[in-house]
């Protein structure tokens, strides 16, 4: 009997299995065995061959050595509560709630917390990251859709950083660096930040931590010199409710959800644990690893919230509440400060990123405006690198397709550089920074479509064995995306109010809707038999269309995955057109 193999890993074209491989060696094969080892590529994400290694300690309390040893993913995918659209959405929440909406910046960091432990937590025990998971779990069609889902949120927070990085330009430069011309810099600095990562994993961790740290630097710098209100402070993180809040603090509320969990997120989370060096053979690590990276990626995120209060803070204090022509009457004091940003009239500001700059330098002196623009410059750089990230990974782990680094780049920065360029040569700077709401709606229409695969796959006890998640966290899961889709079923019916669309506009925008909801149903489904509600099993729609192209139930030992190396065996005997396919239980260790 002649067998051939051919090695999914690296590609190899066939060859002969030793005779001295035994049948008891051979066992059945699952369609897509889900494993680190089984690549859909054979080039691999920029960690495959640098894997931070983990100390062994003689203790098996907690042990610092073994959190510093992972540290470095948790605050990588912080970053993205810092970008420039969160800092806007901070600033904003502060101009026209003061410190009443703090409990929802809060609130959205636990829910970002709980939901980021499980994208983590799937990464650690499958060795497949969100995108990985996707492509052998859906259809392909529902696949496809969730990538473009995921790519249009990309795309969304792309933009959000090239006007954050254009507006600090434009405030250092004091205009001398044109808006237009800062988003073609954006261009060339993205470039550049790739090739941070030659000089090792660590070390791209250090830097990353460094831009955190300046952040830090900066927006606590101007909460020191704006000496806002503690009590107020502490009252508004700890009171559930925002009285004499209008329509706009409503609006704004919403936009800070939409703001503080982006989608794209938990892909980046799940694929950055596989940085880490596990033992998927020994639960014991697996629980090491599950715990570290919570504690982790709790301080991470506890660092970031202390961040966006310094921002809510400053503008709350010095922007609630306050007309233009007041903040133009300051500004006039300084001729070398743009007053003329804010009109001549007496309707409250309408905060953004370049009129918080113009308004710090009025208020607290030059340097306060240059400190600012140092923060916005730092949360632009930082978040560019982690989206490109993100991207890589969610098309590598969607489409089964890699491409290098620079096209990557080039693709979703010249999606999101020219209508941001257009809208910076054409129009005024009002203009650039009013899509940060737009682009904050968008991000939260594109929530589910994260939350839901990262519940599904992590209650599914084929998926995550003995890691499954308990009933609370389903219950919580649960309840999190039932919030998420109400609240962007009501802001995009109150958005819809606001523009007073002709009736055209209103059908497909009704259509859409519809179909959003649609999709979001077929997701349940999905989410639902994952848990292990056998009983819709029955009906032929959801065994034909929703149960994905593996199996719907996966015979697998999560903690095997690693001793596992899985390849596909020919096996030709007296019918040479016989093909059967087995897995070839081989030691990796040994290799």
């Amino acid at each position: 009997m002649v067998r051939k193999v051919h090695d999914l890993e690296s590609g190899d074209n066939s060859s002969e299995v030793p005779s001295s491989v035994s049948n008891s060696a051979i066992v059945p094969q699952v369609r897509e065995l889900p494993s680190e080892t089984t690549l859909l590529t054979n080039i691999q994400t920029y960690f495959s061959d640098k894997k931070v290694q983990i100390p062994e300690t003689k203790d098996e309390g907690f042990s610092f050595r073994k959190l510093w040893a992972f540290t470095g993913p948790g605050f990588l995918m912080s970053i993205a509560y810092l970008d420039p659209g969160n800092i806007e959405s901070d600033l904003k929440s502060g101009s026209v709630a003061q410190y009443k909406l703090l409990w929802i910046l809060l609130s959205a960091t636990l829910l970002g917390l709980m939901m980021q432990r499980l994208a983590a937590r799937l990464g650690v025990v499958t060795g497949l990251h969100l995108a990985e998971m996707c492509y052998r779990q859906y259809k392909k069609v529902p696949r496809v859709l969730l990538w473009l889902m995921i790519e249009i949120a990309i795309i969304g927070s792309d933009m959000q950083e090239v006007i954050g990085t254009a507006v600090a330009l434009y405030l250092l430069s004091n205009k001398w660096i044109a808006i237009w011309q800062g988003v073609l810099i954006t261009i060339v600095d993205t470039f550049t930040f790739l090739f941070l990562d030659k000089y090792g994993l660590r070390k791209l961790e250090l830097v990353f931590g460094t831009l955190i740290t300046v952040m830090g630097v900066s927006f606590g710098y101007e909460y020191v010199i704006s000496k806002p209100n503690h009590y107020e402070l502490f009252q508004g993180m700890f009171t559930p409710w925002c009285k004499n809040c209008d329509h706009r603090a409503l609006l704004q509320a919403v936009g800070i959800v939409g703001a503080v969990i982006m989608p794209h997120n938990l892909y980046l989370h799940s694929a950055l644990v596989k940085s880490r060096e596990i033992d998927r053979t020994k639960p014991s690590k697996i629980r090491d690893a599950n715990l570290y990276f919570f504690i982790e990626a709790a301080i991470a995120l506890a660092v970031s919230f202390v961040i966006n209060v310094f921002v809510v803070s400053v503008f709350a204090h010095g922007m609630y509440h306050t007309t233009n022509r007041e903040l133009r009457d300051v500004c006039m004091k300084n001729p070398s400060i743009n007053a003329t940003i804010f009109p001549d009239n007496d309707e409250y500001v309408d905060a953004d990123l370049y009129k918080s700059g113009i308004f710090l330098g009025c208020t607290y002196g030059l340097a306060a405006l240059y400190v600012w623009g140092v923060g916005i410059l730092a949360a632009g750089q930082s978040s560019t690198m982690t989206g490109t990230y993100a991207g890589q990974f969610s098309m590598e782990g969607f489409l089964n397709l890699q491409w290098p680094r620079w096209k990557r780049v080039l693709f979703t920065r010249s999606i999101a550089i020219i209508p941001t360029f257009c809208l910076a040569f054409f129009s005024n700077i009002d203009d650039l920074t009013g899509m940060n709401d737009l682009l904050n709606a968008i991000m939260s229409l594109q929530l589910p479509f994260a939350t839901i695969p990262t519940i599904a796959f992590t209650s599914n006890p084929q998926i995550m064995g003995e890691f499954v998640n308990g009933w609370l966290n389903k219950l919580a899961a649960i309840l999190l995306s039932i919030v998420v889709i109400g609240i962007n079923t009501f802001f995009v019916t109150q958005t819809v109010q606001d523009l007073s669309l002709a009736w055209p506009w209103l059908v497909l925008v009704c259509i859409i809707g519809v179909l959003y909801l649609l999709f979001c149903i077929y997701l349940v489904l999905h989410m639902a038999v994952s848990m292990g509600w056998d009983s819709l099993l029955k009906y032929d729609f959801v065994n034909n269309f929703v149960i994905g192209p593996v199996n719907s139930s996966l015979s697998v030992q999560p903690i095997n995955y690693s001793s596992l190396k899985r390849v596909n065996t020919y096996v030709t005997d007296k019918n040479p057109d016989c093909l059967i396919e087995d897995t070839v239980r081989v030691d990796t260790s040994k290799h």
